[in-house]
């Protein structure tokens, strides 16, 4: 992992897709340009596949699901596959993590904890799919019932940008341990890993047909994978709009999901709270690959007693704060697009105008390219509740302050958004630390820390606008089965 990563990886490279175990083109012929988000320049292509190149994927892993070997095989045989598909990862992390790296924009270190995160997801994965048991169930006299968990099929995986490594490693570790088969569609401003780790699955003696990807747009490539008939499940991680049209394409072939759509998490700072542990903490839960993260502490909610000192030193800790190319391995790339810096910057200047005082900002690296999708990191501090701010996910390093009185007006303000997927609490009150935890509405609480290295084993997910099902840990396990109920009337 700590070879020289080239920076100039997959120069000018036609990526091709892979179905059924073959590398191909769209059958249309066009491409799609990659940006590095660092220059804003094109460095290698991919296929802009259509409706009829996602037929062929999944037509692919209905064959694969239906008549190959993959769920019939004995699920400890699959997960050793998955162990071996884990090893190549390792063996071609300096190039995945440079592939990774490039194609999003971020710092290279934070493409190398993304490759350690997804050896780590395919390795569990590969402990985990025997785990996984039936039950007998008392019933009548003379009678037996189990259950047993089996495979949807064929599972369509949608990857976003932000961290396809990573989201792509904990789906397809999942889907492939319960015996299901793959088509994913990665997001068309970050595919290439995505495209490398199914031909290492391949490499990994992973049967052709299991593991299927299609690239190209998602309002093409992506509705027709979502509301394909021949799927019987569909995981995504985005938006919460893109989600809902996601979820009612899948229904309209009554599909079951599992939604993963962001948050607007808080991060709660008692007055007792070491501040000295959870300061660069803070700092870091938002400007981790440039805000673009859906679990991001976008806001910290600071007890009046010590919300001067936290502010004051949070905002020394932003003026410090660079941006840059992803090869300076800065303490932030850039963000993904054009598009998405023009959200962020618009999404500061409506705050601005609004009278919210900014605390404090980054800057730019001087030696970051012009064309790069640069922005500084800005901290806002007493932010009105209701504030666009204070409810809309940004997806840029923008973090918001806002005191609070008590631990009741704490719990109102963490909840007081339509997001509800991670939250952080600081106190060293130990009974104080259940009651937040417990009344706090988020999928994952986090108590004097915030994130977990990845988490691999912390089932993830959300309520409300966040989304529903849980990936990561063995609930992923759950969401990737199904239960059957058999029983027998012996005498």
């Amino acid at each position: 992992m700590g070879a020289h990563i080239s920076t100039d990886v997959a120069d000018g490279r036609a990526f091709q897709q892979l179905v059924n175990g073959k590398h191909a083109d769209a059958l249309s012929g066009e491409r799609i340009d990659v940006l590095c988000p660092s220059d804003g320049k094109a460095f290698a292509s991919i296929p802009a596949s259509g409706e009829a190149d996602v037929g062929l994927a999944v037509g692919a892993a209905r064959h694969a699901f239906e008549a190959g070997p993959w769920p019939a095989m004995p699920a400890f045989e699959r997960g050793r596959l998955l162990t071996r598909l884990s090893r190549l990862v390792e063996e071609n992390a300096t190039e995945l993590a440079a592939l990774e790296s490039r194609d999003t924009g971020k710092p290279l270190r934070q493409g190398r904890a993304d490759v350690t995160a997804a050896i780590r997801y395919y390795e569990f994965y590969g402990g985990a799919g025997d785990k996984i048991h039936g039950q007998t169930i008392p019933f009548l006299e003379g009678y037996t019932a189990l259950t047993l968990r089996e495979p949807h099929g064929v599972v369509a995986g949608i990857i976003p940008w932000n961290y396809p490594l990573q989201i792509l490693a904990r789906v397809a570790g999942a889907a492939l341990a319960m015996g299901n088969t793959l088509v994913v569609k990665p997001a068309e401003d970050a595919s290439l890993t995505t495209i490398r780790i199914a031909e290492l699955a391949l490499e990994a003696g992973i049967p052709a047909g299991v593991f299927n990807v299609v690239t190209g747009y998602g309002a093409t490539a992506g509705a027709a994978l979502s509301g394909h008939p021949g799927v019987d499940y569909v995981t995504f991680t985005g938006s919460p709009a893109t989600g809902t049209a996601i979820q009612q394409a899948a229904a309209r072939n009554n599909r079951g999901v599992t939604m993963e759509l962001g948050g607007k998490s808080p991060q709660i700072v008692f007055a007792d709270a070491d501040l000295d542990r959870a300061l660069p903490v803070l700092v870091n839960a938002v400007i981790q690959n440039g805000g673009q993260t859906c679990s991001a502490g976008s806001r910290v909610l600071i007890e009046r007693p010590v919300y001067d000192r936290v502010a004051n030193a949070l905002a020394e800790r932003f003026s410090k704060l660079v941006a840059g190319p992803h090869e300076a391995d800065l303490d932030l790339g850039a963000l993904i697009s054009a598009k998405q810096r023009h959200r962020v910057a618009a999404m500061v200047a409506d705050a601005e105008a609004a009278g919210i005082p900014v605390l404090s900002r980054g800057s730019v690296s001087n030696d970051a390219p012009s064309g790069g999708y640069y922005f500084a990191p800005v901290l806002f501090g007493d932010v009105p509740p209701d504030a666009p701010i204070a409810q809309e996910e940004i997806f840029g390093p923008v973090l918001s302050l806002f005191p609070f009185e008590g631990e009741e007006e704490a719990v109102r303000l963490a909840n007081s958004t339509d997001y509800g997927l991670v939250a952080g609490i600081w106190t060293l009150d130990g009974a104080r630390q259940h009651r937040v935890a417990k009344r706090v509405r988020a999928g994952q609480v986090f108590v004097n820390a915030y994130g977990a290295g990845g988490g691999v084993e912390l089932p993830f997910g959300g309520f409300r606008r966040s989304g529903h099902g849980r990936e990561k840990g063995f609930e992923a396990l759950y969401d990737m089965s199904a239960t059957k109920t058999i029983v027998f009337n012996h005498g």
